[in-house]
């Protein structure tokens, strides 16, 4: 990892090396973008990676004051890549100076450890998200207006925090790529993990270059929260195994977010957006309101959430059966073991053919007391 001391260093640019420095090798290329504000030359080709692009200034009324809002273009994949590397930076430091002291303490084995720290690293990137996103939604007034997710459409424009929370987004989803030879993921798990990764960064790309930034915002923040929710109770679970409330709570949270997400979903594109106004297909308009388009989008959601809920339904399964085994074990083991029963005397007080005397006194005092 980054940031990490150790007593024997591996041979220059080997994978050791770059796995072991990583975070500081991107950390020096970071710092030579932020250096290029302080040259005239440079700095128009730094504020591209660093400040967000295409800022547009309206007027909305006369009274008011101008407004800046933004659109996307070419030129985002900078400012991308540049938040990529600050959240390779980022990733090292939860790991090493919040996870890998957790793990020193738990002493977990090998497979809980990689799934502790994917679980630790997505917690924490869920619930910054699930706030940020909250934040914005309240500023929306989503709640008192559902139908601002097709009125208006095509969306092209946003507000600051609108089109840098999908910068941010993008690079995270992006940057989690590379973690994956970074952190040494078993070959295993890193199918699952691709998975995951390539629909997220499909579908919130899908949304913000579809302008359809309004949707994938409300589709993500309880999303988000139901994975915060999973994430938070597995690392519970790793730190005590009895710990399993939080999972329950989970499941029924899950249902309940992918049937608003399909209902949303299709209250948008079989609903709302064919009977807005702008209807047709026009890339400088930023207009994709076409039956293609929107049967395409609306069959990616309808499969994503069919997917996961299948995967869901795999994963309770699993779950029932380990309970049902754990179960079934305990009570094999709690089961008192049977007690071999005492033979009784046969009739006139013989066992095995002895006869036995009921008389305990010695030979001398018997015969005294015959005498």
């Amino acid at each position: 990892m980054g940031f990490r001391k150790k007593n024997k260093s591996p041979p220059v640019l080997s994978h050791e090396f770059v796995i072991q420095n990583h975070a500081d090798m991107v950390s020096c290329l970071a710092m030579i973008i932020l250096l290029g504000l302080m040259f005239e030359v440079t700095a128009k080709f730094a504020i591209m990676f660093i400040t967000v692009q295409y800022n547009v200034t309206q007027v909305l009324d006369e009274k008011s004051d101008p407004v800046n809002l933004y659109q996307y273009g070419p030129k985002d994949v900078a400012t991308v890549f540049f938040y990529l590397l600050i959240a390779v930076i980022l990733h090292a430091l939860i790991q090493e100076y919040i996870l890998d002291k957790m793990n020193r303490r738990l002493h977990l084995s090998k497979t809980k450890h990689s799934k502790f720290n994917e679980s630790g690293q997505l917690a924490a990137f869920y619930l910054f998200s699930f706030i940020w996103g909250c934040s914005i939604l309240t500023a929306e007034d989503f709640a008192t207006n559902p139908t601002f997710l097709w009125e208006g459409y095509p969306h092209t424009h946003m507000v600051f925090q609108v089109k840098f929370f999908y910068i941010c987004q993008i690079a995270y989803w992006l940057h989690a790529l590379p973690e994956l030879y970074f952190q040494k993921v078993r070959k295993e798990d890193i199918p699952r993990q691709l998975y995951y990764i390539c629909l997220y960064v499909v579908h919130i790309a899908g949304a913000y270059v579809l302008n359809l930034h309004r949707l994938g915002l409300v589709l993500l923040v309880p999303h988000y929260l139901v994975e915060l929710l999973f994430h938070a109770s597995r690392l519970f679970y790793f730190s005590d195994e009895n710990k399993q409330k939080g999972f329950t709570l989970w499941a029924l949270l899950f249902v309940i977010a992918r049937l608003l997400t399909l209902t949303l979903s299709v209250l948008t594109f079989g609903f709302g957006l064919p009977r807005t106004e702008n209807q047709g297909f026009s890339l400088a308009e930023g207009n994709f309101n076409v039956l293609t388009i929107r049967m395409t989008c609306l069959a990616a959601i309808c499969l994503t959430q069919a997917w996961m809920m299948w995967k869901f339904i795999n994963f309770q399964l699993k779950k029932w059966r380990e309970h049902s085994q754990n179960q079934a074990s305990k009570k094999k083991a709690v089961s008192p073991k049977s007690k071999p029963h005492k033979r009784e005397p046969t009739r006139g007080g013989a066992a095995n053919g002895v006869v036995k005397s009921e008389d305990k006194t010695s030979p001398r005092a018997r015969k005294a007391k015959a005498s």
